[in-house]
């Protein structure tokens, strides 16, 4: 009787110290250990090495590589993962000198987004970031391709196509772009729906494993998958919510920023990305407990900027309050318009949180009185379609209200307005 399952791969981590105060190479490879964990290889050791930069030719020095090598032989790996972007001339150096499989951040997160993508978009989009990704180094995986029979980076397009030449690669590449441009007309269809209808859009968006999918679960009851990975979701999710107060939202949660995102999956994921620019707020989700969160917030600011959310209003949330690990007090975000402490898990905070979303969004509009008198009585519907009712009776002179309403709506409301 033959064994089917999928032999499990053995990687040792590697990294470059370069003595940089921001980017510290044992917390780097700390998060390298969960992605190669989450794309279900085994870490059977990890070598950093403190260098000024890295080494053109091969990534580590010579004398680096060959420690390397023995380490490999030791620990009975099957493969190295790189914790930085490799260009295909040192793939194929490293795995000469090596002679073992030879991957790197890159490749991981594509493979994890791979087997993570469930809709139809998000697979289009990670076989397009994947393919450019292959098309630029297709000189450096000849023995590797013809080597490997599954495991890390052989997700999504597979191995055949990775092995076709460049033009249909290209070819491919092509079609997918296509189908990305209606992908985005479809979504912003939708923008425009939401624009129409003039429902406040709050997107939720942070650092991967902050709990993005738990706190919408929260919220919205939206039955999102939540795991304690990196990437458990990748598919956009949107739910309509009606808070206590009565005023409807829309929730949105998106993918998890992480370090070193690969840029061919940004300009893929822009489509989706981009929910986060055309919402009305955004909720930076952080963990609190996660000894990086202030490294990890860096981040994912950077992502929001190079997505031209600059001038964005941002609530930082601060979820997982409830862990054993959370270090107070909490970091103060100068960026943000608020703050709020929460648990998604044990819905601490939750009521707090939603009323500064509340005062928020309201911040941006006019609290006005109006009276309708009865003979312009189809403004009433305009009324109730476009504004926020605070309160409001019928009266001797006419329909008398207490409303929120943005500066359209204002326009066309203004002569009813009472002083």
């Amino acid at each position: 009787m033959h064994n089917t399952e999928e032999e499990e791969e053995k990687v040792i981590l590697i990294g470059i110290d370069q003595g940089d105060d921001v980017y510290d190479a044992e917390s780097s490879l700390d998060e390298l250990y969960d992605l190669a964990k989450t794309a279900g290889a085994k870490c059977v050791g990890r070598m950093i090495q403190k260098r000024e930069g890295v080494h053109r030719a091969h990534y580590f020095g010579k004398g680096k590589l060959e420690e390397l090598k023995e380490y490999i032989k030791e620990t009975g790996a099957t493969g190295v993962i790189c914790d930085d972007e490799l260009t295909a001339n040192q793939m194929r150096n490293m795995e000469n000198i090596l002679e073992t499989k030879i991957m790197n951040r890159t490749l991981l997160i594509l493979d994890i987004f791979a087997a993570r993508a469930h809709s139809a978009e998000g697979k289009v989009q990670v076989e397009l970031a994947q393919l450019k990704y292959s098309l630029s180094h297709l000189t450096g995986q000849g023995k590797s391709l013809s080597r490997l029979g599954g495991g890390i980076g052989t997700r999504g397009p597979g191995e055949k196509k990775l092995e076709t030449d460049r033009r249909n690669i290209s070819d491919r590449i092509s079609e997918l772009n296509k189908e990305l441009k209606e992908i985005e007309k479809h979504r912003k269809v939708l923008r425009e729906k939401r624009v129409k209808n003039k429902i406040p859009v709050i997107a939720l968006a942070g650092y991967t494993n902050a709990g993005k999918s738990t706190l919408m679960n929260t919220i919205t009851n939206a039955g999102v998958l939540e795991e304690d990975k990196l990437f458990a979701t990748l598919d956009t999710t949107t739910r309509k919510v009606r808070l206590p107060s009565g005023a409807e939202y829309l929730f949105t949660d998106t993918v998890g920023f992480i370090q070193k995102l690969p840029h061919n999956l940004i300009k893929a994921f822009k489509s989706t990305l981009e929910e986060v620019k055309y919402a009305d707020i955004i909720l930076h989700v952080v963990d609190s407990s996660n000894f990086s969160r202030e490294r990890h917030m860096k981040v994912v600011y950077e992502t929001l900027n190079e997505l031209g959310c600059e001038e964005k209003p941002i609530i930082t949330v601060f979820n997982k309050i409830d862990k054993e690990e959370a270090v107070f007090p909490l970091p103060k975000d100068q960026r943000a318009i608020a703050s709020q402490s929460i648990s998604a898990k044990k819905r601490t905070g939750i009521a707090e949180l939603l009323e500064k979303v509340e005062n928020t969004v309201k911040s941006f509009k006019k609290r006005v009185e109006i009276l309708i008198p009865y003979d312009k009585g189809g403004m009433v519907d305009f009324v109730h379609g476009n504004c926020e009712i605070v309160s409001s009776e019928n009266t001797e002179k006419g329909f008398y209200f207490k409303i929120y309403v943005d500066n359209e709506s204002y326009n066309r409301l203004q002569s009813f307005c009472l002083k």
